[in-house]
């Protein structure tokens, strides 16, 4: 008889003594918990409901348990002595599947949704541009720069499913959604104003149903990486240049560029955006390079990009006004743990990437100027 597998989960039972900061489906949390003291945990109260002090919860600590920068939080799994009621929504899509928290969501792929026939006979994004990252905290800057280009532009956020699955975990979203047509969950990520089932549909979405006319993909907040030439989530950034190329839309990259960075691997123009957009977007991606890096770093960006295959072109774009823009940012602007302006190479070229594709957005054919 085999053995059982061992367990991947720390489990944990509290008691909630604090309730903290709320925002979007996120609900923050002190639990106070037997030999680990108080906990800094946190609820989505679509999933858990909504804790409150002297409830009794079950606790997933295994991340926070390892101090890893992905986990930071216990996760609230359930409140089992005042379980929510049972869904009552629309939705027959199952996000996070197989796994003990899975969730139904409506897709605006779906079926029975009003969306569906318009996505049934979508396809094509008619030349938007989508500005791909790998990382989440490229979000803002890229939003900025393309606001600040043209502050009239309908821009839609696709988020894929290569960090957090929920959206809800994201503050950068909560802050940013004025500035936003909408957030489209794809893949297993869930909790966007609309949920697709693939980056594909995500896309169509923002064009067609959102009225977007500028989208940007990242994964969520979070990045796993390994050290590895491909052991690293933001591989699926050149997966979605190709979903972008075959859509007939505009891909653009914003490069990851780092003086600040002290891994050797990582500075200049980091191997994840030069694997990512170099050998997996096989569809080509136009790579936005920010002028005004200072000398050194610049031509290290430029020895950098001579390698990128002939279907990539290398852009560099004037960025004028965007530092100031990036220094008013409605959100704390922080990457592997650094901010602005101690990474501001990386924040200014998503900022270029979003400036550049501002500036490709078609321009509506007016009435009659076909000469009838």
């Amino acid at each position: 008889m085999s053995s059982s597998p061992s367990s991947r989960i720390r489990w944990r039972r509290g008691e909630v003594t604090a309730v903290g900061r709320a925002w979007r489906d996120a609900l923050e949390l002190t639990v106070a918990v037997p030999d680990d003291g108080d906990v800094r945990a946190l609820a989505y109260p679509s999933l858990v409901g909504v804790p409150e002090v002297g409830d009794s919860v079950l606790l997933n600590t295994t991340a926070w348990a390892q101090n890893l920068g992905t986990g930071g939080y216990a996760l609230v799994v359930a409140v089992p002595d005042r379980l929510p009621e049972d869904p009552t929504g629309p939705g027959h899509l199952v996000k996070a599947r197989y796994t003990p928290l899975q969730v139904t969501v409506q897709g605006v792929d779906e079926q029975d949704t009003e969306h569906h026939a318009t996505l049934a006979e979508a396809d094509s994004l008619d030349g938007m541009p989508v500005v791909v990252a790998d990382l989440h905290s490229a979000l803002p800057a890229v939003l900025i720069g393309a606001l600040a280009t043209d502050p009239d532009l309908k821009v839609a956020y696709v988020m894929t499913d290569g960090g957090a699955l929920a959206a809800g975990f994201s503050r950068t979203i909560d802050a940013l959604k004025r500035s936003l047509a909408g957030v489209i969950t794809v893949g297993q990520a869930f909790g966007g104003d609309l949920e697709a089932v693939t980056v594909h549909t995500g896309l169509l979405a923002a064009k067609h149903v959102l009225g977007a006319d500028l989208a940007i993909v990242t994964q969520g907040p979070g990045n796993l990486g390994t050290g590895t030439p491909w052991g690293f989530s933001g591989v699926a950034a050149g997966e979605a240049c190709n979903a972008v190329s075959v859509l007939g839309g505009i891909p653009v990259g914003a490069l990851r560029i780092s003086d600040a960075d002290p891994r050797p691997r990582h500075r200049g123009v980091s191997h994840h955006s030069l694997t990512a957009f170099g050998r997996v977007a096989l569809g080509g991606v136009t790579l936005v390079a920010p002028r005004g890096l200072g000398s050194e770093l610049g031509a290290q960006v430029d020895e950098d990009l001579a390698g990128q295959p002939q279907r990539n072109p290398v852009v560099w774009v004037d960025t004028d006004g965007l530092e100031a823009a990036l220094g008013l940012s409605p959100v704390p602007l922080r990457t592997m743990g650094r901010g602005f302006p101690e990474e501001r190479a990386y924040f200014l070229a998503a900022a270029a990437a979003g400036r550049y594709a501002a500036l490709e957005v078609p321009v509506p054919a007016e009435a009659g100027s076909d000469g009838s």
